[in-house]
């Protein structure tokens, strides 16, 4: 999930449900969110994603050509110059918590299918309240202003209720039982554009018997129902996730490095007792920024030339299980 800006970057289009809330459960306890700082960044958005795009960040499921670890084709799917620099010294060993990106990295979604049934059922049962022209572009321009949002005082849900209700002339009281019938009985019929990632629970399940804890940092964009379905879309819906990232419990998105401060409060640890795992350059690797180790999934990676390509490590997601063991087994002898 992820910042909209200027180029071909667009974002999900979430859809506010039940109440917000200013906490988050974590290991099935409630914590207190983390602090960052208030600077702004520049976006555009104006118009509903192409298929070029991901309802769950930009070119998610899409796939392009598996080839060199550092063939510019390979990483971008599209052309482009692959912007590589020299990763990090890390000590895996000292890792003791694994976040895990979601779309692209555990559940690989057909975008180009998926995005014209979201919208139309979407459209479908708002329609008797707004019309499509109106209420799309008001989805956008409102998930705009909450991944843009770094008021710490006020979560995702929050931010974005604000600006999808602000002169909208049905209130929350009409629309919020419309979107969470939405959720519950159309939302999961789009399993059918999304598959697990081969392998991925055995790489999720190898962390949790490891004796670590295992989060799901996708970008917290989406309400927990939509989150945790398509958890269950990956085959995931049943594992002891130390945290869950989504709308109603976070206060920032990716790829604001505020969003993993936020997640490291969560938790209780250091940045650097983390591995953030994801195919992401832009949005996953940005966890590098608090101090975060980040492991680069291959060969689906996707790079807009708007960060440097410097994972501390990369490869196959099935890689990551012998790399951890490896590494604690150094630190052990």
């Amino acid at each position: 999930m992820s910042r909209p800006t200027e180029d071909t970057r667009t974002s999900p289009a979430p859809i506010p449900t039940g109440s917000s809330t200013s906490t988050a459960s974590a290991g099935g306890r409630s914590v207190t969110p983390g602090r960052g700082s208030s600077s702004r960044g520049p976006s555009a958005l104006s118009s509903p994603p192409g298929p070029d795009a991901s309802l769950f960040g930009p070119g998610v499921g899409r796939r392009g050509p598996a080839g060199e670890r550092d063939d510019p084709m390979a990483d971008t799917g599209k052309g482009g110059s692959m912007v590589v620099g020299k990763a990090r010294e890390t000590d895996l060993g000292r890792i003791t918590t694994v976040l895990f990106d979601l779309d692209g990295t555990l559940l690989d979604v057909d975008v180009e299918a998926f995005f014209p049934a979201y919208f139309d059922a979407v459209a479908a049962r708002v329609s008797r309240y707004i019309g499509p022209d109106q209420f799309i572009p008001r989805l956008m321009r409102s998930t705009t202003v909450m991944i843009d949002n770094l008021d710490p005082s006020v979560t995702n849900a929050e931010a974005f209720a604000a600006a999808f209700f602000d002169g909208l002339d049905v209130g929350p009281e009409v629309l919020m039982p419309v979107f969470e019938a939405f959720y519950r009985e159309e939302f999961p019929k789009l399993q059918r554009y999304a598959k697990p990632v081969e392998g991925a629970r055995e790489v999720v399940q190898s962390v949790i018997d490891s004796g670590r804890r295992a989060v799901i940092a996708t970008s917290p964009v989406f309400p927990e129902v939509a989150i945790r379905e398509r958890l269950r879309w990956a085959g995931l819906e049943d594992l002891p996730f130390a945290l869950v990232t989504t709308y109603e419990n976070m206060h920032f998105c990716k790829p604001h490095p505020q969003y993993y401060e936020e997640i490291v409060s969560h938790l209780g640890c250091q940045a650097s007792e983390c591995l953030m795992v994801g195919n992401d350059v832009e949005e996953d690797l940005s966890a590098q920024d608090v101090g975060i180790v980040t492991y680069l999934v291959e060969p689906n990676i996707i790079h807009r030339g708007k960060r440097p390509c410097t994972p501390d490590h990369r490869g196959p997601l099935a890689d990551l299980p012998l790399l951890l063991d490896g590494a604690r087994h150094r630190a052990a002898g």
